[in-house]
Protein backbone atom coordinates (compact mmCIF):
# COMPACT_ATOMS: atom_id res chain seq x y z
CA UNK A 1 0.00 0.00 0.00
CA UNK A 2 1.27 3.47 -0.85
CA UNK A 3 1.96 5.79 2.08
CA UNK A 4 -0.83 8.37 2.50
CA UNK A 5 -1.02 11.19 5.02
CA UNK A 6 -4.79 10.73 5.52
CA UNK A 7 -4.36 7.10 6.42
CA UNK A 8 -1.63 8.00 8.91
CA UNK A 9 -3.85 10.70 10.42
CA UNK A 10 -6.70 8.22 10.99
CA UNK A 11 -4.37 5.76 12.73
CA UNK A 12 -2.75 8.42 14.93
CA UNK A 13 -6.11 9.86 15.97
CA UNK A 14 -7.40 6.41 16.87
CA UNK A 15 -4.30 5.56 18.93
CA UNK A 16 -4.49 8.89 20.83
CA UNK A 17 -8.16 8.34 21.74
CA UNK A 18 -7.41 4.85 23.08
CA UNK A 19 -4.46 6.01 25.21
CA UNK A 20 -6.49 8.94 26.63
CA UNK A 21 -9.15 6.46 27.76
CA UNK A 22 -6.40 4.48 29.49
CA UNK A 23 -5.22 7.59 31.35
CA UNK A 24 -8.76 8.47 32.47
CA UNK A 25 -9.40 4.91 33.65
CA UNK A 26 -6.07 4.93 35.53
CA UNK A 27 -7.55 7.48 37.93
CA UNK A 28 -10.68 5.40 38.47
CA UNK A 29 -8.92 2.08 39.25
CA UNK A 30 -8.44 2.36 43.00
CA UNK A 31 -8.31 -1.31 44.04
CA UNK A 32 -8.01 -4.87 42.74
CA UNK A 33 -11.75 -5.23 42.13
CA UNK A 34 -11.69 -2.07 39.99
CA UNK A 35 -8.55 -3.05 38.10
CA UNK A 36 -9.67 -6.60 37.26
CA UNK A 37 -13.50 -6.39 37.20
CA UNK A 38 -14.30 -2.67 36.98
CA UNK A 39 -16.04 -2.88 40.36
CA UNK A 40 -18.58 -5.35 38.91
CA UNK A 41 -20.44 -2.39 37.44
CA UNK A 42 -20.68 -3.00 33.68
CA UNK A 43 -23.92 -2.33 31.80
CA UNK A 44 -25.57 -4.48 29.12
CA UNK A 45 -24.01 -2.82 26.08
CA UNK A 46 -20.53 -2.58 27.57
CA UNK A 47 -20.58 -6.20 28.71
CA UNK A 48 -21.92 -7.55 25.41
CA UNK A 49 -19.73 -5.60 23.00
CA UNK A 50 -16.65 -5.89 25.20
CA UNK A 51 -17.05 -9.66 25.55
CA UNK A 52 -17.39 -10.22 21.82
CA UNK A 53 -14.80 -7.66 20.74
CA UNK A 54 -12.27 -9.26 23.09
CA UNK A 55 -13.16 -12.61 21.50
CA UNK A 56 -12.98 -11.56 17.83
CA UNK A 57 -9.35 -10.54 17.47
CA UNK A 58 -7.36 -9.73 14.34
CA UNK A 59 -8.26 -13.16 13.00
CA UNK A 60 -11.84 -11.93 12.33
CA UNK A 61 -10.60 -9.41 9.77
CA UNK A 62 -7.49 -11.30 8.68
CA UNK A 63 -7.45 -15.02 9.50
CA UNK A 64 -11.09 -15.89 8.74
CA UNK A 65 -11.45 -13.96 5.45
CA UNK A 66 -8.06 -15.31 4.33
CA UNK A 67 -9.05 -18.87 5.21
CA UNK A 68 -12.35 -18.60 3.31
CA UNK A 69 -10.65 -16.86 0.37
CA UNK A 70 -8.47 -19.96 -0.12
CA UNK A 71 -10.70 -22.78 1.14
CA UNK A 72 -14.16 -21.64 0.07
CA UNK A 73 -17.42 -21.83 1.99
CA UNK A 74 -16.55 -25.01 3.86
CA UNK A 75 -14.25 -22.86 5.99
CA UNK A 76 -17.32 -20.92 7.13
CA UNK A 77 -18.20 -23.83 9.46
CA UNK A 78 -15.76 -22.19 11.87
CA UNK A 79 -17.99 -19.11 11.85
CA UNK A 80 -21.11 -21.26 12.33
CA UNK A 81 -19.51 -23.05 15.27
CA UNK A 82 -18.49 -19.75 16.85
CA UNK A 83 -21.98 -18.28 16.44
CA UNK A 84 -23.64 -21.27 18.12
CA UNK A 85 -20.99 -21.30 20.85
CA UNK A 86 -21.48 -17.59 21.54
CA UNK A 87 -25.22 -17.95 22.02
CA UNK A 88 -24.95 -21.05 24.23
CA UNK A 89 -22.22 -19.50 26.38
CA UNK A 90 -24.41 -16.48 27.12
CA UNK A 91 -27.47 -18.68 27.63
CA UNK A 92 -25.89 -21.35 29.84
CA UNK A 93 -22.94 -19.76 31.64
CA UNK A 94 -23.37 -16.00 31.93
CA UNK A 95 -26.02 -15.57 34.63
CA UNK A 96 -24.94 -18.67 36.52
CA UNK A 97 -21.28 -17.62 36.65
CA UNK A 98 -22.16 -14.06 37.71
CA UNK A 99 -24.10 -15.37 40.69
CA UNK A 100 -21.79 -18.27 41.55
CA UNK A 101 -18.61 -16.18 41.48
CA UNK A 102 -20.23 -13.63 43.79
CA UNK A 103 -21.64 -16.30 46.11
CA UNK A 104 -18.25 -18.04 46.22
CA UNK A 105 -16.54 -15.30 48.21
CA UNK A 106 -16.76 -12.57 45.54
CA UNK A 107 -14.08 -14.22 43.38
CA UNK A 108 -12.50 -11.82 40.86
CA UNK A 109 -10.55 -14.24 38.64
CA UNK A 110 -11.35 -17.64 37.13
CA UNK A 111 -8.68 -19.49 39.19
CA UNK A 112 -9.95 -17.82 42.39
CA UNK A 113 -13.51 -18.81 41.48
CA UNK A 114 -12.49 -22.45 41.10
CA UNK A 115 -10.67 -22.49 44.45
CA UNK A 116 -13.57 -20.92 46.32
CA UNK A 117 -16.13 -23.04 44.49
CA UNK A 118 -14.46 -26.14 45.97
CA UNK A 119 -13.80 -24.62 49.43
CA UNK A 120 -10.10 -25.37 49.15
CA UNK A 121 -7.26 -23.73 51.05
CA UNK A 122 -4.73 -25.52 48.86
CA UNK A 123 -3.03 -23.35 46.22
CA UNK A 124 -2.75 -26.26 43.77
CA UNK A 125 -5.89 -25.58 41.74
CA UNK A 126 -5.29 -21.84 41.46
CA UNK A 127 -1.67 -22.35 40.51
CA UNK A 128 -2.55 -24.93 37.82
CA UNK A 129 -5.19 -22.56 36.39
CA UNK A 130 -2.79 -19.63 36.42
CA UNK A 131 -0.09 -21.67 34.68
CA UNK A 132 -2.52 -22.74 31.93
CA UNK A 133 -3.66 -19.12 31.48
CA UNK A 134 -0.07 -17.88 31.34
CA UNK A 135 1.04 -20.45 28.74
CA UNK A 136 -1.86 -20.26 26.29
CA UNK A 137 -2.35 -16.51 26.56
CA UNK A 138 1.29 -16.03 25.57
CA UNK A 139 0.43 -17.71 22.27
CA UNK A 140 -2.89 -15.89 21.94
CA UNK A 141 -1.31 -12.49 22.64
CA UNK A 142 1.45 -13.30 20.17
CA UNK A 143 -1.23 -13.81 17.49
CA UNK A 144 -2.57 -10.31 18.20
CA UNK A 145 0.90 -8.80 18.05
CA UNK A 146 1.56 -10.62 14.78
CA UNK A 147 -1.70 -9.21 13.36
CA UNK A 148 -0.67 -5.72 14.40
CA UNK A 149 2.76 -6.08 12.85
CA UNK A 150 1.27 -7.22 9.54
CA UNK A 151 -1.12 -4.29 9.63
CA UNK A 152 1.54 -1.62 10.25
CA UNK A 153 3.88 -3.31 7.80
CA UNK A 154 1.20 -3.16 5.11
CA UNK A 155 -0.14 0.33 5.78
CA UNK A 156 3.13 2.16 6.40
CA UNK A 157 5.54 -0.07 4.51
CA UNK A 158 7.84 -0.27 7.53
CA UNK A 159 10.00 -3.19 8.65
CA UNK A 160 8.05 -6.03 10.33
CA UNK A 161 10.08 -5.78 13.56
CA UNK A 162 9.47 -2.04 13.88
CA UNK A 163 5.79 -2.58 13.07
CA UNK A 164 5.59 -5.26 15.77
CA UNK A 165 7.21 -2.92 18.30
CA UNK A 166 4.84 -0.01 17.60
CA UNK A 167 1.72 -2.16 17.88
CA UNK A 168 2.89 -3.80 21.11
CA UNK A 169 3.71 -0.44 22.73
CA UNK A 170 0.25 1.00 21.98
CA UNK A 171 -1.52 -2.04 23.44
CA UNK A 172 0.70 -2.21 26.52
CA UNK A 173 0.31 1.49 27.32
CA UNK A 174 -3.44 1.67 27.92
CA UNK A 175 -3.73 -1.84 29.42
CA UNK A 176 -0.92 -0.95 31.84
CA UNK A 177 -2.61 2.30 32.83
CA UNK A 178 -6.33 1.64 32.94
CA UNK A 179 -6.90 -2.01 33.67
CA UNK A 180 -10.35 -3.55 33.17
CA UNK A 181 -12.26 -0.27 32.78
CA UNK A 182 -9.96 0.97 30.04
CA UNK A 183 -10.10 -2.41 28.31
CA UNK A 184 -13.92 -2.57 28.39
CA UNK A 185 -14.56 1.03 27.36
CA UNK A 186 -12.11 0.82 24.48
CA UNK A 187 -13.58 -2.54 23.50
CA UNK A 188 -16.96 -0.88 22.94
CA UNK A 189 -15.41 1.68 20.59
CA UNK A 190 -13.38 -1.02 18.89
CA UNK A 191 -16.32 -3.40 18.62
CA UNK A 192 -18.50 -0.83 16.88
CA UNK A 193 -15.67 0.14 14.53
CA UNK A 194 -15.12 -3.52 13.61
CA UNK A 195 -18.87 -3.91 13.03
CA UNK A 196 -19.03 -0.93 10.66
CA UNK A 197 -15.88 -1.84 8.75
CA UNK A 198 -16.97 -5.42 8.11
CA UNK A 199 -20.27 -4.21 6.67
CA UNK A 200 -18.75 -1.52 4.47
CA UNK A 201 -16.13 -3.60 2.63
CA UNK A 202 -18.44 -6.36 1.23
CA UNK A 203 -20.97 -3.72 0.17
CA UNK A 204 -18.30 -1.75 -1.69
CA UNK A 205 -17.19 -4.94 -3.48
CA UNK A 206 -20.76 -5.59 -4.63
CA UNK A 207 -21.11 -2.04 -5.97
CA UNK A 208 -17.76 -2.33 -7.76
CA UNK A 209 -18.62 -5.64 -9.49
CA UNK A 210 -21.17 -5.41 -12.30
CA UNK A 211 -22.37 -9.04 -12.35
CA UNK A 212 -20.90 -11.21 -9.59
CA UNK A 213 -22.68 -14.33 -10.79
CA UNK A 214 -21.29 -14.06 -14.31
CA UNK A 215 -17.79 -13.27 -13.02
CA UNK A 216 -17.89 -16.31 -10.74
CA UNK A 217 -19.10 -18.64 -13.49
CA UNK A 218 -16.37 -17.41 -15.83
CA UNK A 219 -13.69 -17.86 -13.13
CA UNK A 220 -14.88 -21.44 -12.51
CA UNK A 221 -14.92 -22.15 -16.26
CA UNK A 222 -11.32 -21.02 -16.74
CA UNK A 223 -10.09 -22.81 -13.60
CA UNK A 224 -9.27 -19.68 -11.55
CA UNK A 225 -11.81 -20.72 -8.90
CA UNK A 226 -12.53 -24.35 -7.83
CA UNK A 227 -15.86 -25.79 -8.95
CA UNK A 228 -16.99 -26.51 -5.37
CA UNK A 229 -15.86 -23.15 -4.00
CA UNK A 230 -19.37 -22.19 -2.82
CA UNK A 231 -20.27 -25.62 -1.44
CA UNK A 232 -20.88 -25.99 2.31
CA UNK A 233 -20.29 -29.75 2.30
CA UNK A 234 -17.52 -30.30 -0.26
CA UNK A 235 -13.89 -29.27 -0.19
CA UNK A 236 -12.58 -27.37 -3.24
CA UNK A 237 -11.15 -30.68 -4.55
CA UNK A 238 -14.65 -32.26 -4.51
CA UNK A 239 -14.24 -34.51 -1.45
CA UNK A 240 -16.81 -34.50 1.35
CA UNK A 241 -15.74 -32.00 4.02
CA UNK A 242 -16.70 -34.13 7.05
CA UNK A 243 -13.54 -33.36 9.01
CA UNK A 244 -13.73 -29.68 8.11
CA UNK A 245 -17.37 -29.45 9.22
CA UNK A 246 -16.87 -31.27 12.52
CA UNK A 247 -13.70 -29.35 13.34
CA UNK A 248 -15.32 -26.05 12.42
CA UNK A 249 -18.30 -26.67 14.69
CA UNK A 250 -15.91 -27.73 17.47
CA UNK A 251 -14.68 -24.13 17.71
CA UNK A 252 -17.94 -23.35 19.49
CA UNK A 253 -16.89 -25.52 22.45
CA UNK A 254 -14.03 -23.13 23.12
CA UNK A 255 -16.28 -20.39 24.47
CA UNK A 256 -17.01 -22.23 27.70
CA UNK A 257 -13.34 -22.00 28.67
CA UNK A 258 -12.25 -18.52 27.52
CA UNK A 259 -11.09 -16.59 30.63
CA UNK A 260 -11.20 -13.17 28.92
CA UNK A 261 -14.86 -13.74 27.95
CA UNK A 262 -16.00 -15.46 31.15
CA UNK A 263 -14.60 -12.63 33.26
CA UNK A 264 -17.06 -10.25 31.52
CA UNK A 265 -19.91 -12.36 32.87
CA UNK A 266 -18.46 -11.96 36.35
CA UNK A 267 -18.23 -8.17 35.94
CA UNK A 268 -21.75 -7.28 34.77
CA UNK A 269 -23.65 -5.06 37.19
CA UNK A 270 -26.62 -7.42 37.54
CA UNK A 271 -27.51 -10.87 36.28
CA UNK A 272 -30.86 -9.35 35.23
CA UNK A 273 -29.03 -7.45 32.47
CA UNK A 274 -27.67 -10.62 30.87
CA UNK A 275 -30.67 -11.36 28.65
CA UNK A 276 -30.32 -7.97 26.96
CA UNK A 277 -26.54 -8.47 26.70
CA UNK A 278 -27.09 -11.90 25.11
CA UNK A 279 -29.27 -10.42 22.38
CA UNK A 280 -26.78 -7.61 21.65
CA UNK A 281 -23.81 -10.00 21.62
CA UNK A 282 -25.54 -12.59 19.42
CA UNK A 283 -26.57 -10.01 16.81
CA UNK A 284 -23.08 -8.47 16.80
CA UNK A 285 -21.42 -11.85 16.33
CA UNK A 286 -23.83 -12.99 13.60
CA UNK A 287 -23.37 -9.85 11.51
CA UNK A 288 -19.58 -9.68 11.87
CA UNK A 289 -19.01 -13.36 11.12
CA UNK A 290 -21.25 -13.28 8.03
CA UNK A 291 -19.55 -10.09 6.83
CA UNK A 292 -16.06 -11.56 7.38
CA UNK A 293 -17.03 -14.64 5.35
CA UNK A 294 -18.37 -12.42 2.57
CA UNK A 295 -15.07 -10.50 2.46
CA UNK A 296 -13.34 -13.77 1.56
CA UNK A 297 -15.96 -14.97 -0.94
CA UNK A 298 -16.63 -11.61 -2.60
CA UNK A 299 -12.92 -10.84 -2.58
CA UNK A 300 -12.16 -13.97 -4.57
CA UNK A 301 -14.87 -13.18 -7.13
CA UNK A 302 -13.90 -9.50 -7.39
CA UNK A 303 -10.20 -10.19 -7.96
CA UNK A 304 -11.01 -12.73 -10.69
CA UNK A 305 -13.02 -10.23 -12.68
CA UNK A 306 -11.24 -9.59 -16.04
CA UNK A 307 -11.04 -5.83 -15.46
CA UNK A 308 -9.26 -6.42 -12.12
CA UNK A 309 -6.34 -8.44 -13.50
CA UNK A 310 -3.87 -5.78 -12.37
CA UNK A 311 -5.27 -5.79 -8.81
CA UNK A 312 -5.08 -9.60 -8.72
CA UNK A 313 -1.41 -9.45 -9.73
CA UNK A 314 -0.71 -6.91 -6.97
CA UNK A 315 -2.48 -9.06 -4.36
CA UNK A 316 -0.64 -12.20 -5.45
CA UNK A 317 2.64 -10.29 -5.09
CA UNK A 318 1.85 -9.70 -1.41
CA UNK A 319 1.88 -13.50 -0.94
CA UNK A 320 -0.26 -13.42 2.20
CA UNK A 321 -3.97 -14.32 1.97
CA UNK A 322 -4.59 -12.96 5.47
CA UNK A 323 -4.13 -9.43 4.09
CA UNK A 324 -7.19 -9.63 1.80
CA UNK A 325 -9.28 -7.26 3.98
CA UNK A 326 -6.45 -4.71 4.08
CA UNK A 327 -5.88 -4.99 0.34
CA UNK A 328 -9.51 -4.53 -0.61
CA UNK A 329 -9.98 -1.61 1.80
CA UNK A 330 -6.95 0.28 0.54
CA UNK A 331 -7.71 -0.50 -3.12
CA UNK A 332 -11.41 0.39 -3.21
CA UNK A 333 -11.87 3.23 -0.71
CA UNK A 334 -10.67 6.86 -0.50
CA UNK A 335 -7.51 7.24 1.60
CA UNK A 336 -9.16 8.76 4.70
CA UNK A 337 -12.02 6.23 4.72
CA UNK A 338 -9.53 3.43 4.11
CA UNK A 339 -7.52 4.65 7.09
CA UNK A 340 -10.60 4.53 9.32
CA UNK A 341 -11.57 1.07 8.02
CA UNK A 342 -8.03 -0.24 8.49
CA UNK A 343 -8.12 1.14 12.03
CA UNK A 344 -10.81 -1.50 12.61
CA UNK A 345 -8.10 -4.15 12.28
CA UNK A 346 -6.08 -2.34 14.91
CA UNK A 347 -9.29 -2.21 16.99
CA UNK A 348 -9.79 -5.97 16.62
CA UNK A 349 -6.19 -6.64 17.61
CA UNK A 350 -6.28 -4.31 20.61
CA UNK A 351 -9.67 -5.48 21.89
CA UNK A 352 -8.33 -9.00 22.32
CA UNK A 353 -4.70 -8.40 23.23
CA UNK A 354 -5.57 -5.99 26.05
CA UNK A 355 -8.02 -8.48 27.57
CA UNK A 356 -5.50 -11.29 27.31
CA UNK A 357 -2.78 -9.22 28.95
CA UNK A 358 -5.12 -8.21 31.76
CA UNK A 359 -6.39 -11.73 32.48
CA UNK A 360 -2.85 -13.09 32.41
CA UNK A 361 -1.58 -10.38 34.75
CA UNK A 362 -4.49 -11.10 37.11
CA UNK A 363 -3.51 -14.79 37.14
CA UNK A 364 0.13 -13.95 37.87
CA UNK A 365 -0.78 -11.47 40.61
CA UNK A 366 -3.93 -12.80 42.25
CA UNK A 367 -3.32 -16.52 41.72
CA UNK A 368 0.47 -16.80 41.99
CA UNK A 369 2.07 -13.82 43.76
CA UNK A 370 -0.73 -13.42 46.30
CA UNK A 371 -0.40 -17.06 47.37
CA UNK A 372 3.04 -16.26 48.72
CA UNK A 373 2.36 -12.66 49.80
CA UNK A 374 -1.09 -12.93 51.33
CA UNK A 375 -0.95 -9.59 53.16
CA UNK A 376 0.11 -7.52 50.14
CA UNK A 377 -1.86 -4.28 49.80
CA UNK A 378 -4.13 -3.56 46.84
CA UNK A 379 -1.75 -0.85 45.71
CA UNK A 380 1.18 -3.29 45.68
CA UNK A 381 -0.86 -5.94 43.85
CA UNK A 382 -1.99 -3.45 41.21
CA UNK A 383 1.61 -2.48 40.46
CA UNK A 384 2.64 -6.14 40.37
CA UNK A 385 -0.19 -6.63 37.87
CA UNK A 386 1.06 -3.80 35.72
CA UNK A 387 4.53 -5.32 35.81
CA UNK A 388 3.03 -8.66 34.75
CA UNK A 389 1.39 -6.93 31.76
CA UNK A 390 4.83 -5.84 30.57
CA UNK A 391 6.40 -9.27 31.26
CA UNK A 392 3.75 -11.17 29.30
CA UNK A 393 3.84 -8.64 26.48
CA UNK A 394 7.60 -8.92 26.12
CA UNK A 395 7.50 -12.73 25.90
CA UNK A 396 4.59 -12.62 23.42
CA UNK A 397 6.53 -10.03 21.43
CA UNK A 398 9.37 -12.48 20.85
CA UNK A 399 6.97 -15.34 20.01
CA UNK A 400 5.47 -13.10 17.29
CA UNK A 401 8.88 -12.20 15.88
CA UNK A 402 8.49 -14.48 12.83
CA UNK A 403 6.93 -12.41 9.99
CA UNK A 404 5.67 -15.63 8.36
CA UNK A 405 3.68 -16.76 11.40
CA UNK A 406 0.01 -17.51 10.73
CA UNK A 407 -2.48 -15.47 12.75
CA UNK A 408 -5.12 -18.18 12.34
CA UNK A 409 -2.67 -20.91 13.38
CA UNK A 410 -1.68 -19.15 16.61
CA UNK A 411 -5.30 -18.36 17.51
CA UNK A 412 -6.39 -21.93 16.76
CA UNK A 413 -3.79 -23.37 19.16
CA UNK A 414 -4.60 -21.04 22.05
CA UNK A 415 -8.37 -21.33 21.54
CA UNK A 416 -8.16 -25.11 21.74
CA UNK A 417 -5.98 -24.95 24.86
CA UNK A 418 -8.39 -22.76 26.81
CA UNK A 419 -11.52 -24.47 25.55
CA UNK A 420 -10.32 -27.93 26.54
CA UNK A 421 -8.65 -26.96 29.82
CA UNK A 422 -11.39 -24.78 31.31
CA UNK A 423 -14.56 -25.54 29.31
CA UNK A 424 -15.61 -28.86 30.88
CA UNK A 425 -14.48 -27.79 34.35
CA UNK A 426 -16.41 -24.51 34.14
CA UNK A 427 -19.64 -26.09 32.87
CA UNK A 428 -19.68 -28.85 35.45
CA UNK A 429 -18.68 -26.52 38.31
CA UNK A 430 -21.75 -24.40 37.64
CA UNK A 431 -24.28 -27.23 37.47
CA UNK A 432 -22.92 -30.47 38.97
CA UNK A 433 -22.86 -30.61 42.76
CA UNK A 434 -20.77 -33.80 42.92
CA UNK A 435 -17.79 -32.26 41.16
CA UNK A 436 -14.67 -32.11 43.37
CA UNK A 437 -11.44 -30.15 43.43
CA UNK A 438 -9.32 -33.19 42.39
CA UNK A 439 -11.76 -33.66 39.50
CA UNK A 440 -11.30 -30.03 38.44
CA UNK A 441 -7.51 -30.31 38.58
CA UNK A 442 -7.57 -33.57 36.60
CA UNK A 443 -9.83 -32.10 33.92
CA UNK A 444 -7.88 -28.87 33.53
CA UNK A 445 -4.54 -30.66 33.22
CA UNK A 446 -5.94 -33.38 30.94
CA UNK A 447 -7.56 -30.82 28.62
CA UNK A 448 -4.52 -28.57 28.29
CA UNK A 449 -2.07 -31.47 27.95
CA UNK A 450 -4.24 -33.20 25.33
CA UNK A 451 -4.18 -30.13 23.10
CA UNK A 452 -0.40 -29.81 23.38
CA UNK A 453 0.10 -33.50 22.58
CA UNK A 454 -2.40 -33.51 19.70
CA UNK A 455 -0.76 -30.48 18.11
CA UNK A 456 2.74 -31.90 18.65
CA UNK A 457 2.29 -35.45 17.34
CA UNK A 458 2.20 -35.50 13.50
CA UNK A 459 0.04 -38.64 13.33
CA UNK A 460 -2.70 -36.90 15.34
CA UNK A 461 -2.43 -33.37 13.96
CA UNK A 462 -2.26 -34.84 10.46
CA UNK A 463 -5.81 -36.21 10.76
CA UNK A 464 -7.16 -32.68 10.24
CA UNK A 465 -9.38 -33.01 13.33
CA UNK A 466 -9.22 -29.85 15.43
CA UNK A 467 -7.43 -30.67 18.70
CA UNK A 468 -10.14 -28.96 20.77
CA UNK A 469 -12.68 -31.68 19.94
CA UNK A 470 -10.90 -34.76 21.35
CA UNK A 471 -9.23 -32.77 24.15
CA UNK A 472 -12.56 -31.34 25.36
CA UNK A 473 -14.09 -34.79 25.81
CA UNK A 474 -10.93 -36.21 27.36
CA UNK A 475 -11.08 -33.41 29.94
CA UNK A 476 -14.81 -33.98 30.49
CA UNK A 477 -14.24 -37.67 31.21
CA UNK A 478 -11.33 -36.84 33.53
CA UNK A 479 -13.47 -34.45 35.60
CA UNK A 480 -16.34 -36.93 35.95
CA UNK A 481 -14.22 -40.03 36.70
CA UNK A 482 -11.98 -38.39 39.29
CA UNK A 483 -14.89 -36.53 40.93
CA UNK A 484 -16.87 -39.76 41.34
CA UNK A 485 -13.87 -41.38 43.03
CA UNK A 486 -13.30 -38.52 45.48
CA UNK A 487 -15.46 -37.02 48.20
CA UNK A 488 -17.41 -33.79 48.24
CA UNK A 489 -18.81 -31.86 51.21
CA UNK A 490 -22.46 -32.07 50.20
CA UNK A 491 -23.69 -29.65 52.86
CA UNK A 492 -21.31 -26.85 51.82
CA UNK A 493 -22.08 -27.38 48.14
CA UNK A 494 -25.83 -27.26 48.77
CA UNK A 495 -25.41 -24.02 50.72
CA UNK A 496 -23.31 -22.47 47.92
CA UNK A 497 -25.80 -23.38 45.21
CA UNK A 498 -28.70 -22.13 47.35
CA UNK A 499 -26.87 -18.85 48.03
CA UNK A 500 -26.17 -18.39 44.29
CA UNK A 501 -29.81 -19.05 43.45
CA UNK A 502 -31.07 -16.54 46.03
CA UNK A 503 -28.49 -13.86 45.21
CA UNK A 504 -30.12 -10.57 44.19
CA UNK A 505 -27.71 -8.09 42.66
CA UNK A 506 -28.45 -4.40 42.12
Amino acid sequence: MEFNVYTVAAFVLYAVVIIVIGIISFKRSKNMNDYFLGGRNLGSWTTAISAQASDMSGWLLMGLPGSILVGGLTQSWIAIGLFVGTYLNWLICASRLRKMSYAAGDAITIPEYFQKRFFSSSPVLRFVCAAIIFFFFLIYTASAFSSGAKLFNYVFGIDYTLALTIGALIIISYTFLGGFLAVCYTDVIQGMLMFAALIVVPLVIVFQTKDMGAVFDAAVANGSVPNNYLSFIHNPDGTLAITTIVSGLAWGLGYFGMPHILVRFMAIKSSDLIKKSRIIATVWVFVTLVAAALVGIFGMIFLNSPENAELLAKFNAINDNEKIFMFLSSSLLPALIAGIILSAILAAIMSTADSQLLVTSSAVTNDMFKLFKKNASDKTLMWISRGAVILVAVIAYFIAFDPNSSVMGLVSYAWAGFGAAFGPAMLLSLFWKKMTMPGAVAGIIAGGASVILWESIPVLSGTGVYSLLPAFFIALVAVVVVSLKTKVDGKKVDELFAKAKETKLD
